[in-house]
């Protein structure tokens, strides 16, 4: 008599079973059914088995499309009488640090803004730039298409501001230095990509020129974006580090600088210009040093060194993403202790204290020297970080001062901003006074003096109060 062979039953794995219900139409002693519970890993719903009248037909594995979702039986078994395979150490890669290479002395440059926010991107290490064409962004990008391929980087010109964003994701999660230019609308549609990048702490710099809105608009300066900036990168808990440039020089300084930020923490950083200062001429002194980029340790670069790393923003242990939320917060705490920047014009004595950023601020500066001119103790200061805010360096002025005037291009954003800081930092308020212009409009010298001397309003104030 020949001997009985014993066929296997079905062993399910929860997190490879996506709940389609074939295997259940397959068992004709109704030994499945389907799930109730959801499964952690995966989200989905596995069906639930019981084989007390199981006969080990075989068809439930014919019908599963998941490998290995219902496993034979005796597959387990003989896997636990093997000896677990010998891991095979691979040690961490260690970080290529970044070079500091001299450059020879150079003579002054005339550019625009956004020249020299490239060629700030270029000194800081960056080859890899993926971008959109948008005005008045776009004399940048032209000018990294015309660099770039000289220095043995590469310039992509995307399909869209989403696909460029999405392009510095992946160049960021690589370890390497890359930007993209862009303007308001073109912004707008990188939320979702910058979300990712902050969760899963893959560095890149974006150059957003501001210009006015909401919608299409105009290609006219403006600072429509500062809230978005500060308080509505993407969806979840996130922040990025707002640089906000007031000169041609500041846009190849602040730039530099974003590059060295982004990468300090492992998140994106946001030079915030305005659609002036990325088409204003000015003088720009080249650095005497630029950067020669390494390899961070984290980086998946493709190499046997990296191998174990990983990027992800996708935690779907409701535990597991609430600790990952909790490190990214002490991240932000870190960056608000370490990274607010200011510039102080005449704030030693101010009676009376100007608030602006960007372009405003250069009309708010030659307001201030015109106001001391006629006795008035006036004094600029001049955010450089928009988030965080610096508050520590506001503080001592706004105890001083019998009044705040606010000067922005925009409906109350800067503002906004300012109380938020003071807010939280249980400081008391002067009265604040506002020049605010929109629709591409900026605030005029004359407009500021007028509203500390008379106390009269720019126009557009009173259509937004």
């Amino acid at each position: 008599m020949a001997a009985t062979v014993e066929r296997p039953k079905p062993v399910l794995v929860p997190d490879s079973c996506k709940g389609c219900g074939r295997c259940i139409d397959a068992c004709e002693h109704h030994c499945i059914e389907p799930g109730s519970d959801i499964d952690p890993v995966t989200g989905l719903v596995p069906v639930r088995i019981h084989l007390e009248h199981c006969t080990a037909c075989g068809l439930c594995f014919d019908a599963c499309p998941e490998p290995y979702a219902l496993r034979p039986e005796f597959a387990d078994a003989a896997r636990a009488s093997r000896p677990a395979p010998r891991a095979t150490a691979i040690p961490a890669a260690e970080p290529i640090p970044d070079a500091i290479v001299e450059l020879p002395p150079a003579e002054p440059l005339v550019i625009k803004g956004m020249y020299a926010s490239a060629i700030g991107a270029i000194l800081a290490g960056c080859r890899h730039f993926f971008g959109y064409p948008i005005t008045p962004s776009t004399e940048g990008a032209e000018l990294m298409a015309r660099l770039l391929p000289r220095l043995d980087g590469q310039f992509v010109q995307a399909v869209s501001e989403v696909a460029a964003i999405n392009m510095l994701y992946g160049a960021g999660s690589a370890g390497v230095r890359a930007t993209t230019f862009t303007s308001s609308p073109g912004f707008s549609l990188m939320l979702e990509g910058l979300s990712y990048m902050m969760g899963a702490r893959v560095p890149g710099v974006v150059v957003n020129v501001m210009r006015g809105g909401p919608g299409l608009g105009n290609i006219a300066p403006s600072q429509s974006d500062i809230k978005l900036a500060c308080r509505g990168l993407g969806h979840g808990d996130s922040h990025a580090i707002v640089l906000a440039p007031a000169t041609p020089q500041e846009m190849l300084e602040l730039t530099m600088l974003a590059f060295d930020l982004a990468f300090k923490y492992r998140n994106p950083v946001i030079v915030l210009a305005d659609a002036y200062l990325a088409q204003m001429t000015g003088r720009v002194t080249l650095p005497r040093t630029m950067v020669q980029p390494g390899v961070p340790s984290w980086a998946v670069a493709g190499d046997e060194a990296h191998r174990r790393n990983l990027i992800t923003s996708i935690y779907l242990s409701e535990t597991e993403l609430e600790g990952e939320n909790l490190r990214l917060l002490a991240k932000y705490a870190r960056m608000v202790d370490e990274e607010p920047r200011a510039d102080l014009f005449e704030c030693g004595d101010a009676e009376i204290l100007i608030v602006a950023c960007n372009t405003p601020s250069r009309m708010a500066k030659g307001a201030v020297r015109t106001l001391r001119a006629r006795g008035v103790k006036a004094g600029l200061f001049r955010p450089l970080t928009l988030w965080p805010f610096p508050i520590r360096a506001l503080a001592p002025v706004l105890g001083r001062a019998r009044e705040v005037v606010v000067v922005e291009a925009s409906a109350a954003q800067l503002e906004d901003e300012m109380r938020l800081a003071i807010s939280h930092a249980n400081l008391a308020t002067p009265p604040i006074t506002r020049v605010n212009r929109l629709g591409g409009i900026l605030p005029s010298h004359d407009e500021i003096v007028s509203c500390v001397v008379s106390g009269a309003r720019a126009p557009a104030l009173e259509a937004t109060a």
